[in-house]
């Protein structure tokens, strides 16, 4: 197990990097941000949960089928799905800032500025980078004590999850990430992989150098002989899941993996392994806890 110190001292230095992390993309339009009349709109549920922990008041909220909005903003505007938010609702509510998953930043930020708003745009792809962005958030709008609070929590239970697993030989992951129809190989620089790291398991693709996913064939993933494959839904999970079991059951080389042969192939549940950190990832930890150190049950690939 780490020190603490030290993994205090590791957060700190992601927390130093909040102001990447949480980034005003028009500084040239300020607001008071340590004002509660701050305007804030928040673009998707984790965002929204995000803002909900630090106790900030929104005038607009995403819309989800998949995801419940705190009820503290239950009579909020909503502006739309958290790819596709609505830009003319969005400019009506006169919003002194957007606030929005990194992930999504490249397609988002050119039409915030097309309507002329500050945008803040969160690093939710891993845990850390959650962490990171909450104290910026908090930093920016006056929230340090809840921040801090956030911090101190995520310090503890960290450092007891990995005690659990000290001494433990970490297996090799195979991450798949799956969309109807096809599929990619998600890397620790995704939040899927992201866990899978934090839970001890090593990913056969590494990083991605920094790429979330790569494109793969299934000849070069059986030259990395992953212990354990673990497979995920971008989104219409059923779907996915069938899709999975088909390609598994048709494609012949997956009977030759290891992993296939010895029922270490695992589907994980779309609500605590989405494209961006939640709050949830305690429970997504303590579910690929017995996965991972092989008390794990068996699956039919």
């Amino acid at each position: 197990m780490r020190p603490k110190r030290l993994l205090s001292l590791c957060l700190a230095g992601m927390l130093a990097l909040s102001a990447s992390a949480c980034v005003n993309q028009h500084p040239e339009q300020t607001a008071d941000d340590g004002s509660d009349q701050v305007r804030i709109v928040a673009t998707s549920p984790a965002a929204v949960d995000i803002c909900d922990k630090l106790e900030l008041d929104l005038v607009g909220v995403c819309s989800s089928t998949l995801s419940t909005i705190p009820e503290r903003y239950q009579d909020v505007t909503t502006v739309g799905t958290a790819m596709s938010p609505d830009l003319e609702i969005l400019k009506s509510l006169n919003p002194d800032y957007v606030i929005s998953p990194n992930s999504l930043q490249s397609d988002l930020q050119p039409k915030y500025a097309s309507i002329e708003v500050n945008s803040l745009f969160l690093n939710l792809r891993s845990v850390e980078g959650m962490y990171a962005s909450i104290e910026g958030l908090g930093e920016k709008f006056d929230r340090e004590e809840q921040a801090q609070a956030l911090v101190e929590e995520y310090q503890q239970f960290i450092e007891e999850y990995r005690s659990q697993n000290e001494g433990k030989e970490s297996p090799t992951v195979l991450v798949l990430m799956g969309l109807p129809g096809s599929y990619i190989v998600a890397t620790e620089s995704s939040y899927v992989g992201n866990l899978v790291k934090l839970a001890g398991g090593v990913n056969v693709y590494g990083d991605g150098d920094g790429q979330e996913f790569l494109t793969a064939n299934t000849e070069d993933m059986k030259t990395k002989e992953p212990d354990i494959i673990l497979r995920a839904a971008h989104a219409l999970p059923e779907d996915v899941v069938e899709m999975f079991q088909d390609e598994f059951e048709t494609n012949d080389i997956w009977k030759h993996f290891e992993a296939v042969q010895e029922g270490r192939v695992y589907d994980l549940p779309y609500d605590l392994f989405g494209m961006s950190a939640k709050f949830n990832y305690p429970d997504a930890l303590e579910e690929l806890q017995p996965l991972l150190y092989g008390e794990g049950i068996k699956q039919n690939p």
